[in-house]
């Protein structure tokens, strides 16, 4: 049983550099480097590397990077944070609301 165990895990580990290696060279990018992408509906920021070029820069415990300003992202999104926020474009919600009131008002008069 052990024999069959040490094969299996060699036969992964096979596979795996195999996977490695298979890559197309000279397709992706080289120029990864650290960015802050900063969310401007909460003010949070968090730092991972990319390639995008930017020309806002923010200083960071002392460090200077690339800034991304972003208009949501996974720490504001409904989705993700679990919090359902009802948005209002162009009182759209207020319009159906004003009909709604006056569909209602005439069903109360007619009983």
């Amino acid at each position: 049983m052990l024999i069959q165990k040490k094969i299996v895990s060699l036969q992964t580990q096979k596979k795996i550099q195999t996977f490695k290696t298979d890559m197309k060279s000279g397709i992706h990018p080289t120029n990864y480097r650290p960015v802050v992408f900063k969310d401007l509906s909460n003010g949070d920021t968090f730092i991972t590397r990319s390639t995008i070029n930017t020309k806002e820069t923010i200083e960071i415990d002392g460090v200077t990077y690339p800034l991304v300003k972003l208009e949501i992202s996974s720490s504001s999104h409904p989705y993700f944070t679990g919090k359902a926020k009802l948005v209002d474009s162009a009182g759209r919600v207020d319009k159906f609301m004003n009909r709604y009131a006056k569909s209602l008002e005439k069903k109360k008069s007619q009983k």
